[in-house]
């Protein structure tokens, strides 16, 4: 199980249709993308440019009781958040989103999934400009941006394309104001964004899923450097910026979206199968069972298992019912770990196991999952992970930015084996990586792997004077 966490999820629904209760709608969807942010979760409601909202921290049934929802009233358009943060950062209300401000033109709502690298430079532009900042994320920025482009903007579309193209980074936005809702993706593509329809409402959202979650409808991935605007008129599309080259993060296909999202052509499950398959080949091994690490190494572990004919068991149960209560505990770090996973016994006692997880960062997870095994009665543990060796920081799609804490930048795969404790470790290779998303439209940024980052990542740490260290 990977330590690793993508940054956000953004759903934006226009509908044209009164009797569809949107405030229900984006509530049910967001539960679609859970997975990518569980430290809060918000929805704004625009009815006629007058926005309503709330958000709160924790996971979606904590962040967004029933009482509150059933006072944000109905609208045509609505936004929605999942959170995530790194757990050393603290994450003030004011960081949730949606973000909501009153500018020139009246109330703009804006949601981000990413991070800009460009972030203090804009900052301190709009510092000297007198800007007040009430929070220290990117969403700020960047509304910033296009409530001041507005003032001289002919058009909302106008202003919004203005504010974008002077950022830098990783980003797929969703925002409204007015009557329209509006949907960004950076030139690159870095960050997921795509469109569909459920019912008789148009959807923008990080992931496929979320339309079939509700029996909706994927209708297309939103290019890099579009912006797609939807109102009562239908939808526009327009070119904000082209990159010379596209980048999708290849970690959607590993561990940031759901197993059966479809991203820029390719299916993150297919992908995920083809990385055990490919695992199967590399590294093989003379076994009685294969396992997956609940959740992202289990499709992995059937591709390792249909291609070495080992049969594939369940090694591992997931407690699946933590919320963020659970998350804020003060414990030992091994207990907390073996709260989370147990091993089953009855499948493991005396067998010879491959285990299936999707990368590794610290090695501690790893070590913990071993000795769960072990003390389960396996006679040996073989560790395969369905990725390269994670030796780079990555500001772009994930909270990882220490590299000196990254087991792969300091050991060997040998060395990594001991301190896990494995009978044997293989890592998915460099070239095969690739080979696991074959179709995918997009080029793919691997930096995590590879340090080869698409752009320029030299000034994105924000551990600086803008922000907050919880305080033991």
């Amino acid at each position: 199980m990977s330590e690793l966490h993508d940054e956000c999820g953004v759903i934006g629904i226009f509908t044209a249709d009164p009797s569809v209760d949107i405030v229900e709608e984006t509530y049910l969807s967001l539960y679609a993308l859970q997975h990518r942010g569980s430290k809060g979760a918000g929805i704004a409601v625009n009815n006629n440019g007058a926005v309503t909202y709330y958000k709160d921290h924790g996971m979606i049934p904590e962040a967004l009781p029933e009482k509150e929802l059933q006072r944000l009233g109905s609208g045509q358009i609505a936004l929605g958040h999942v959170k995530y943060a790194s757990g050393d950062l603290a994450v003030d209300h004011e960081d949730l989103a949606p973000l909501v401000m009153r500018y020139i033109k009246g109330q703009l709502a804006l949601c981000i999934n990413g991070a800009l690298t460009n972030y203090h430079e804009l900052r301190d532009e709009l510092n000297k400009g007198a800007a007040i900042f009430q929070s220290n994320g990117d969403t700020e920025i960047i509304a910033y941006l296009i409530a001041r482009a507005r003032i001289n903007a002919a058009s909302l579309e106008e202003a919004v394309m203005t504010g974008v193209r002077k950022l830098r980074g990783a980003y797929a936005i969703a925002l409204t104001a007015a009557d329209k809702l509006i949907g960004v993706r950076d030139p690159m593509g870095i960050r997921p964004l795509c469109l569909g329809r459920i019912g008789s409402s148009f959807v923008i959202a990080s992931e496929s899923c979320v339309f079939d979650s509700m029996g909706g409808e994927f209708i297309r991935d939103i290019d890099p450097g579009e912006m797609v605007v939807i109102d009562k008129n239908g939808i526009e599309s327009y070119t904000v910026e082209k990159a010379d080259r596209t980048a999708l993060c290849v970690f959607e296909y590993v561990y940031f979206s759901r197993p059966d999202s479809v991203v820029d052509g390719v299916s993150v499950n297919v992908a995920r199968q083809e990385a055990g398959r490919l695992l199967a080949r590399q590294h093989p091994v003379d076994a009685d069972i294969v396992c997956g690490v609940p959740d992202c190494g289990m499709e992995s572990a059937i591709g390792y298992s249909m291609e070495s004919g080992i049969p594939f068991a369940t090694g591992l149960i997931k407690n699946k019912y933590i919320g963020r209560a659970f998350n804020n505990r003060k414990r030992n770090s091994e207990y907390l770990m073996r709260i989370k996973l147990n091993a089953l016994k009855n499948n493991v006692n005396g067998k010879r196991v491959i285990v299936i997880d999707d990368s590794i960062l610290k090695g501690k997870t790893g070590r913990h999952i071993v000795g769960l095994f072990r003390q389960a009665g396996a006679k040996e543990v073989h560790m395969r992970i369905a990725s390269p060796p994670f030796r780079c920081p990555c500001c772009l799609t994930s909270d990882y930015t220490d590299k000196e804490s990254l087991i792969a930048s300091s050991m060997s795969v040998e060395e990594m084996c001991a301190y896990m404790g494995a009978d044997s470790l293989g890592f998915l290779s460099q070239e095969s990586l690739k080979e696991t998303a074959k179709g995918c439209r997009l080029g793919l940024c691997d930096a995590c792997f590879t340090g080869n980052y698409p752009l320029d990542v030299s000034d994105t740490s924000r551990e600086d004077k803008y922000s907050k260290k919880i305080e033991d």
